[in-house]
């Protein structure tokens, strides 16, 4: 599965189909996720890649392997923010 070419909304969107009961404490991300094109994109105060890692640290009990797919595409892209 190839993801490098997605936006961060297409992932949030991609998310949403697979996870099917989102954790309350990923919600409020996966949401924010929604309103960027990059991990270098601001919401509010925030940076992207702060939205994207309150995520993944709240997505663990997400599993499978579009969840393998889309945790280590959106840790690449954190990684390659900093």
């Amino acid at each position: 599965m190839d993801l490098t070419n997605l936006t961060i909304s297409q992932i949030a969107s991609l998310v949403e189909k697979n996870w099917e009961k989102v954790n309350f404490g990923a919600r409020p991300y996966l949401d924010a996720m929604y309103s960027l094109s990059t991990i270098q994109d601001n919401y509010g105060l925030d940076d992207g890649a702060s939205i994207v890692l309150y995520f993944l640290s709240n997505s663990n009990s997400w599993r499978g392997d579009v969840a393998r797919a889309v945790k280590k595409e959106l840790n690449r892209r954190c990684k390659s923010s900093y």
